[in-house]
């Protein structure tokens, strides 16, 4: 059997994480927003991604610093391909909605992607 074939279930799933390309993005908003953010996020971005196939999970995380409170969205994805159908070809780009700029005081404008390197 080849060496890169998994043989245990616990190697299955190593094998599958490892083959996954996380993306993850930053904005933040007024604190006294960050509710009505979340939520929107949620509804649009999150759902956004979890709609596309090829999609392995996205997750939505916040925490309030002062007087502004701070998003990250991170999902996983099984290859480029897959995240291409979400985000156009140039998959470095940030991918925005219609209200955004409602909320947003600071956003990049680029996601940072990384091969998944392990898991539990």
């Amino acid at each position: 059997m080849p060496a890169d074939v998994p043989t245990g279930r616990h190697d299955v799933l190593a094998w599958e994480y490892r083959r996954m390309i996380a993306r993850i993005w930053h904005g933040a908003v007024q604190a006294e927003d960050a509710h009505a953010y979340a939520a929107y996020v949620q509804r649009t971005g999150i759902e956004g991604y979890k709609s596309t196939p090829g999609n392995r999970g996205a997750w939505l995380l916040w925490r309030i610093e002062g007087d502004r409170a701070e998003f990250i969205t991170m999902s996983l994805w099984e290859s480029r391909a897959a995240i291409e159908a979400f985000a156009g070809q140039d998959i470095d780009k940030a991918v925005f909605f219609p209200d955004d700029d409602q909320f947003l005081i600071e956003r990049d404008l680029t996601v940072q992607h990384y091969e998944v390197a392990g898991t539990e």
